[in-house]
């Protein structure tokens, strides 16, 4: 498909005025590789097919010229783009995530351009009763007259993160045709197994080597997140008393029926992401598996201060040990592991590297719209790594859904954002 014709951002400053962006173009093509991560694969990455993905940017890399792209064994892919400028420059690393979400399927995606949204519904052509409606995604009031991607139907499209890794491309492509740009040495980082919370496992940051990053992993035009969840995760085993169910009379003490006892009495009105917004941290059950003798309920703690995945956890260690006390037999194990800390707590020490994104939003004629992330992103464990790494908007919205859109204006907002920012690092060196 020729897209041309409506890649072009309508309000361009004059550095981008004869640009013709990539962006989306290159979205199109990425969506249709699937590249879903497994949250159950013990592998890395948990899924092959997110080398295929990997393999092509590097590919591409390599094509624009830019030399030592390569994906590692891992499926973490490196490149370079060497600084043209005399200053001395911190290098500055963008990154985005390959992986789609478990939550929906990510075969076989069929991409749709919808040519200049006038706010109406758009019906999605393989599951007609998949509605994107004005009134239940009101950013779309802000999109009237752009280009909107959705998926077909019946898959997730992929925006989270492919939009990041196009726009990352697209920086790339840039800076590789507008020499007379200047900028420090410029590193990109695309990884795996995001989504399923090991896109940092296998990272190798000394070869990175990086002072400052950047994770394109956002929503709205414009938006600037510093900081995520602290996050633990956590698992209650519970060994029950098993015996033949023909023989079980006041021998058996099912498991399975103690996990469903403590679900049950988890509060209904606070402590859960069904009732909690804005700063509010939660306590949430993701997964159940077992048999009568013995059962395992995985949850997920978070919450914007740390001490407070503490007190949760002893709340919810309470709560389990006062229904398991009640079987006399039976026992339970608590493990607690920790997953990320809030980024803000690291970015809080280098104030420069959110100024100079908030200025990169600006010049390209956006407001600034700092938000915390209720999640987590590669930049909260890559800022605790010693790598401080906000994260930027990629104009993604309704992930992990099969009403999942964006805008293409959006995408070119995020190249001119980037392409600012290490105009403005070099700049300020």
């Amino acid at each position: 498909m020729c897209i041309k014709s409506y890649i072009r951002c309508p309000k361009s400053v004059d550095m981008f005025e004869n640009y013709q962006f990539t962006a989306a173009e290159r979205f199109l093509r990425y969506v249709q590789v699937d590249t879903q991560s497994d949250p159950l694969s013990s592998s890395q990455p948990t899924t092959a097919k997110q080398k295929d993905l990997g393999k092509l940017l590097a590919e591409e890399l390599k094509k624009m010229g830019v030399d030592d792209a390569h994906i590692d064994e891992s499926g973490y892919v490196y490149a370079t783009i060497p600084s043209n400028t005399d200053k001395k420059v911190p290098v500055i690393c963008f990154c985005a995530h390959v992986d789609t979400a478990p939550d929906c399927s990510g075969t076989n995606v069929k991409p749709i351009v919808h040519k200049n949204y006038q706010g109406q519904d758009i019906v999605l052509p393989d599951d007609k009763t998949q509605v994107l409606r004005l009134s239940e995604y009101p950013y779309l009031k802000k999109l009237n007259g752009h280009d909107i991607i959705t998926a077909s139907g019946n898959t997730l499209l992929g925006s989270d993160d492919k939009a990041g890794v196009a726009e990352i491309m697209d920086l790339a492509n840039f800076l590789q045709t507008n020499k007379g740009v200047k900028h420090g040495t410029i590193k990109i980082l695309f990884t795996p197994d995001e989504e399923v919370g090991k896109g940092t496992v296998k990272v190798d940051l000394e070869k990175l080597g990086a002072d400052f990053g950047y994770t394109l992993d956002g929503g709205d035009a414009g938006s600037l997140e510093d900081e995520t969840f602290s996050a633990d995760g956590v698992q209650v085993i519970i060994h029950g008393v098993i015996s033949h169910p023909g023989y079980a009379k006041d021998k058996m003490i099912n498991a399975m029926k103690i996990a469903g006892h403590i679900l049950d009495a988890l509060p209904k009105d606070r402590l859960s992401p069904e009732s909690t917004e804005g700063k509010r941290g939660f306590i949430h059950p993701v997964r159940i598996e077992g048999v009568a003798e013995k059962c395992t309920i995985d949850f997920i703690i978070r919450d914007f201060e740390t001490p407070g995945l503490k007190k949760k956890e002893d709340f919810l260690r309470t709560m389990v040990d006062e229904t398991v006390r009640l079987y006399p037999k039976v026992s339970f194990e608590f493990i607690v592991t920790e997953q990320y800390r809030n980024m803000k707590e690291i970015l809080d020490l280098h104030p420069q590297v959110i100024d100079y994104a908030k200025q990169a939003i600006e010049k390209t004629g956006l407001a600034v719209k700092t938000e915390s992330i209720r999640g987590g992103t590669d930049g909260s464990r890559l800022s605790f790594m010693g790598l401080p790494c906000p994260n930027l908007f990629a104009g993604e919205q309704a992930i992990h859904s099969k009403l999942e859109f964006i805008s293409v204006q959006d995408m070119n907002k995020a190249v001119e954002t980037m392409v600012h920012l290490a105009g403005i690092w070099e700049e300020k060196s």
